[in-house]
């Protein structure tokens, strides 16, 4: 059974275009999300869905320089472009995770990733369904024959744009289960879609990374106790609805 990370990723965000490529400590957060997902041991392979753009050049250019495949599709149809990623890796399980978390923890990925494996007959096993994680750490798997059936059923365009929304809006079709936190940590925002978002993360590698690289994300809530009013650089921001 093989296992597959795919994370979307391209330039042409609409509230911070190019976010994925900005650079804290000379390093595009592309990188450091890249970073931290090939220390997962649960996966056997990492791939970057971009697309056919020619602005997304750059993302296709950094992904030979680490190692790491590449996949370019439709910009519009998400779905598509994770379904045929899958099928070009010849996945049998998928990790959806997303390029605008720089700090996703490996961790938090793998004990997604066993959850699935140990919940016999489901097709999704997520951290997102009723959130508990910060916002950063959100993680899905599901089963290559839950994404094809997707990807051959989805016709609304929410269900196109995003990768997910037709397996868990279809509970008759699907069986899937939340992964709770031990607390709630909800709260927190981890992501980058706007400028906030950008200063938010920029503080936390440049306190936590040149001397721990390798940091969790409880070394993360640990620097927002000493730190407190961290949070509020970033508290206003509202998440984009579907």
């Amino acid at each position: 059974m093989k296992t597959v990370i795919i994370s979307q990723a391209r330039m042409s965000s609409t509230r911070l275009p190019g976010k994925v490529l900005k650079e804290v400590l000379g390093k595009p957060l592309l990188e450091y999300h890249i970073e931290r997902l090939k220390r997962t041991k649960k996966a056997d392979e990492i791939i970057i869905a971009t697309t056919v753009n020619s602005a997304d050049e750059p993302i296709a250019e950094l992904c030979q320089r680490l190692n790491v495949l590449c996949y370019r599709g439709s910009e519009e149809d998400v779905l598509s472009r994770y379904y045929y990623a899958a099928c070009e890796a010849r996945a049998d399980v998928v990790i959806r995770v997303t390029s605008d978390c720089p700090l996703i923890d490996p961790v938090v990925v793998d004990q997604v990733i066993e959850a699935f494996t140990a919940c016999e007959g489901y097709d999704y096993v997520a951290n997102t369904l009723v959130r508990t994680y910060p916002r950063g750490m959100d993680t899905e798997v599901f089963s290559f024959v839950a994404l094809e059936r997707a990807f051959k059923e989805a016709v609304a365009a929410p269900e196109r744009e995003h990768v997910t929304p037709y397996i868990y809006n279809h509970p008759e079709l699907f069986k899937f289960k939340n992964i709770a936190y031990t607390t709630d940590q909800s709260r927190h925002r981890w992501t980058v879609d706007t400028v906030d978002d950008f200063r938010l993360i920029e503080k936390i590698l440049l306190e936590l990374y040149p001397d721990k690289p390798d940091f969790t994300m409880e070394d993360v809530l640990a620097l927002f106790d000493r730190h407190p009013d961290w949070y509020f650089i970033n508290a206003h921001v509202e998440q984009k609805k579907f």
